[in-house]
């Protein structure tokens, strides 16, 4: 069995995958920047408790991490509990995805995962939309990843209008209603605001991509944002709950994979 580890800004996904490529469990945790190593393996044991999995029966790892201190720290908990190291989604790593970045490195490991996983479930040319802490829009044609859009996403927007705007308080973006696209209190409006117009946002800029390529996209979405978000969008975008966890998996499997003998 496989264990993938995605930790992101705000959470961390964990994945348990079959010898066939079947995803067992995913279960998503809060991620905190000053976690100890021992916190960490606390954490994946628990999960594995949790959904009846066994750490005896996990084969290899494979950890993909936006958030630098913790690279290290879930890597070397991973270790102690499965007594191998995971491999670790970077500079190296086989990815079969033509990068058009002058920096190959700056792209989140996330991303990288979320575009192999959708490289090979969709029809080309992709628009992935990743809506976690930041949502990004990725164009990828063929194996070519083409670039990028990044912009605040929905918690954090709604967050920094509550502290920057004195008379705004701070909101739960769940609604206990059916969301009007006119507010009548402010909390109403605050959340009509950012659901509708972070969708109206995608909605733009993925015609906008449309239009500077010349044809229709597949677009695919992945992220906790998203389906507070997809049900505001005008247009066709499929919700996929575990592109990075797909993504991880053929990761491992590529890297890993013995060459046949001739």
């Amino acid at each position: 069995m496989i264990l993938a580890v995605d930790v992101g800004n705000s959470n961390t996904t964990v994945g348990l995958f079959d010898q066939g490529g079947k995803l067992i469990f995913r279960s998503t945790l809060e991620t905190y920047r000053n976690k100890t190593r021992d916190q960490c393996a606390i954490d994946l044991l628990g999960v594995f408790q949790l959904y009846g999995g066994k750490m005896a029966q996990v084969s290899g790892g494979i950890l993909s991490c936006v958030v630098p201190p913790l690279t290290a720290v879930f890597a070397d908990a991973v270790n102690r509990l499965t007594g191998k190291p995971p491999l670790v989604v970077g500079p190296g790593i086989k990815t079969g995805l033509n990068i058009k970045a002058e920096i190959h490195d700056q792209l989140g490991s996330d991303i990288v995962a979320s575009s192999v996983a959708a490289i090979a479930g969709y029809q080309s040319p992709i628009v992935m939309i990743d809506m976690g802490t930041a949502t990004s829009l990725s164009l990828i044609q063929g194996s070519v990843y083409e670039g990028c859009m990044i912009m605040p996403g929905l918690t954090l927007a709604l967050e920094a209008m509550s502290e920057r705007a004195a008379a705004l308080p701070p909101i739960s973006i769940e609604s206990p209603t059916q969301l009007g696209l006119l507010g009548h209190t402010t909390e109403e409006a605050m959340r009509s605001g950012v659901l509708y117009g972070h969708a109206s946002m995608v909605d733009g800029m993925v015609e906008r991509i449309e239009e500077s390529i010349g044809q229709s996209v597949t677009v695919v979405a992945t992220g906790g944002n998203a389906p507070r978000i997809l049900r505001y969008c005008k247009r066709t975008i499929q919700y996929d709950a575990d592109l990075v966890m797909k993504g991880l998996y053929l990761l491992y499997q590529k890297n890993t994979r013995k060459p046949r003998k001739m």
